[in-house]
């Protein structure tokens, strides 16, 4: 169905839409928290100076010109992901937030929203 152009965008939404209701389902279950993090930048700045080092998709190693950091693009991205969640939640004590509460009362999960 992706190959239809008219729906792909929604379909492909769709699926991300069930999967992030799936990552919230399970933070609740297993008492943790969920956060949803704007993946921009991600891989193109710095995880330790912040420095935007710009790169091609086909250039998997991040070498920073700034602070002479290198590692791989996706390890760097994962630590500047963790480092937008933390910043997000600084400053809240109160109890685990997953940007949507209360989702599932009375035992509904994402499958039940897949089901109608």
């Amino acid at each position: 169905m992706v190959k239809n152009h008219h729906l792909a965008k929604s379909i492909s939404d769709a699926s991300w839409s069930l999967f992030t209701d799936w990552v919230d389902y399970y933070a609740k279950v297993f008492d943790t928290w969920s956060i949803a993090v704007a993946p921009h930048y991600t891989s193109q700045d710095c995880s330790v100076c912040g420095t935007r080092v710009k790169k091609s998709l086909s250039t998997r190693t991040h070498k920073c010109h700034c602070c002479g950091t290198v590692m791989h693009r996706d390890h760097n991205a994962a630590i500047m992901i963790l480092n937008k969640g933390i910043k997000s939640t600084v400053g809240h004590t109160e109890s685990k937030a997953s940007g949507q509460n209360d989702l599932y009362l009375g035992g509904k999960t994402p499958l039940d929203k897949l089901a109608g």
